[in-house]
């Protein structure tokens, strides 16, 4: 699997995802449908526009799960036991259609697991930026990596 097992991670570690991915608007409106999310914002051209924004802006779930999303193929395919939990999600800045979203992340802690003897506990920060390196989602999350050598 591509994927990091626990022993190859350490705090510290910082990884640039080279894979990078252009926001649609069918992203945005398919998104808003599929989790009855009726917000104007996402999918009111005329009420959006009448905004700061002066335009929809996407979704922010939406941009949250595309930055964890865009780090599986090199942090966790095949290699992580479950997700345990989201924390400090932040979008400082929107992120419209047509914006192309590139993701980071670092690892902050890893510890063993205190049931499971094959996996252990990572905490990583994700982040997704612009080209332009302007960020429009951070956050963190938990994961419970297999170990290579149980």
């Amino acid at each position: 699997m591509p994927g990091k097992y626990y022993e190859d991670l350490n705090v510290g570690d910082k990884f640039r995802h080279a894979t990078g991915r252009t926001l649609t608007e069918m992203d945005n409106v398919l998104f808003s449908a599929l989790t009855l999310n009726t917000q104007p914002l996402h999918i009111n051209e005329d009420f959006a526009s009448k905004t700061e924004f002066g335009r929809r802006i996407v979704h922010g779930l939406f941009t949250a799960a595309l930055v964890v999303g865009i780090s599986v193929g090199e942090l966790t395919e095949g290699t992580i036991v479950a997700n345990l939990g989201y924390d400090n999600i932040r979008h400082p800045n929107p992120a419209f259609h047509g914006d192309t979203i590139y993701a980071e992340t670092e690892v902050l802690e890893k510890r063993e697991s205190k049931s499971r003897p094959e996996a252990g506990l990572v905490r990583l920060k994700h982040i997704g930026r612009k080209p332009d390196g302007t960020v429009v989602v951070e956050l963190e999350r938990t994961v419970m990596f297999l170990k290579k050598f149980n």
